[in-house]
């Protein structure tokens, strides 16, 4: 699609210019962070998912997905996704979006924020991405009343500060009586399951791509690093390492893409949905693991140095498993949906996809 194809040639342009992952990793300071977001924010990336009638670019699911990929090829530590996710969220309520960083709540299936009878927010959300850096978060709340979506200024909640594997914000956001700026009914059949697939979803295809990354960046390194007079890319046994590398990604960026592509082309979050996105947080975050594990390998001690790129990619692919649910938890609920189905109806399920 063409649309798509420019939407996500604009993205690699923009991060390519000012997201190289040496340059960051050089850097002492958070100053790049400044021309990366203005760069994003004036092409309408962060609001991809928002039409224009609400603030935004008005791009389709396709083309943010896209945007998403991109991202983690260059495992960018900025607010990016979450700001979409927010918006696409907000969206889905008819609420405007506001300009500046956002994030989503919540961000574990386990967590539940209430929408009282005062028309407040209560609850406690934990592992909220870059909660302390936005300006505004998108909340899914339940109440007697059902699921209602609601748009909170973050300075109205209690924010402790976290990290997580890759030193990136995870907070604690605590939601105590708090009045939010707008709050609407969500759609009919949209829960917080709804929330958690789609953020698994845009989970997989950052994991896909980083896994990308890793894979160029420990084959160039296997061609420069010389031992016994060879390239270790003459190894069997690193060649053997690397094959394996390149199978994980592709593993990865298979279920990812497939994923993406359902959730694009459905009316709804029904089980076709519910396996594509599940299946691919799995499998995602199974080839993360294996994928770091070997990059590191292939790099000995000098992939673990600060210096190095290579934790830029495999730290956040490892970080960005426990967010939206990690795959334990995907792998229990996917089971108890093909027990729920009975097993005459496992194979046409499978099959279908």
């Amino acid at each position: 699609m063409e649309s798509e194809n420019i939407v996500a040639e604009t993205a690699e342009r923009i991060l390519a210019d000012l997201a190289d992952a040496q340059t960051i990793n050089n850097a002492k300071d958070g100053r790049w962070k400044t021309p990366l977001w203005q760069a994003l924010t004036e092409a309408g990336l962060p609001l991809s998912w928002v039409p224009e009638e609400l603030g935004g670019s008005g791009a389709g699911l396709a083309e943010g997905f896209s945007v998403l990929s991109s991202a983690g090829r260059f495992a960018i530590a900025v607010p990016l996704a979450e700001t979409m996710l927010a918006g696409w969220l907000l969206a889905r309520a008819s609420i405007a979006s506001p300009e500046g960083a956002m994030t989503v709540a919540p961000a574990s299936p386990k967590d539940r924020i209430t929408f009282d009878l005062d028309g407040t927010l209560s609850g406690r959300a934990r592992g909220i991405p870059f909660a302390k850096a936005a300006k505004h978060i998108a909340v899914l709340a339940t109440g007697t009343r059902g699921v209602s979506i609601a748009l909170v200024e973050a300075a109205a909640c209690r924010i402790e500060q976290g990290l997580n594997l890759a030193s990136d914000a995870s907070d604690v956001v605590t939601f105590n009586k708090v009045e939010p700026i707008a709050v609407k009914p969500a759609p009919n059949g949209f829960d917080q399951t709804s929330l958690m697939l789609m953020g698994a979803v845009a989970r997989s295809l950052q994991i896909a791509g980083a896994l990308e990354s890793m894979l160029d960046v420990s084959v160039r390194y296997s061609n420069e690093r010389v031992a016994f007079e060879k390239k270790i890319s003459k190894f069997q046994a690193v060649q053997h390492n690397l094959a394996k590398l390149a199978g994980e990604a592709a593993a990865a960026l298979a279920a990812a893409s497939s994923a993406a592509d359902t959730i694009a082309n459905s009316t709804a979050f029904d089980d076709a949905v519910f396996l594509e996105a599940s299946a691919a947080k799995i499998r995602c975050s199974e080839a993360a693991e294996n994928g770091a594990a070997i990059a590191h390998q292939v790099h000995g001690a000098i992939g673990f140095t600060i210096e190095h790129i290579l934790h830029r990619y495999t730290l956040r692919a490892l970080a960005w498993r426990d967010d939206f649910g990690h795959e334990s938890w995907w792998a229990v609920e996917l089971g108890k949906m093909v027990a729920a189905r009975g097993a005459d109806e496992l194979w046409p399920l499978v099959a279908s996809r």
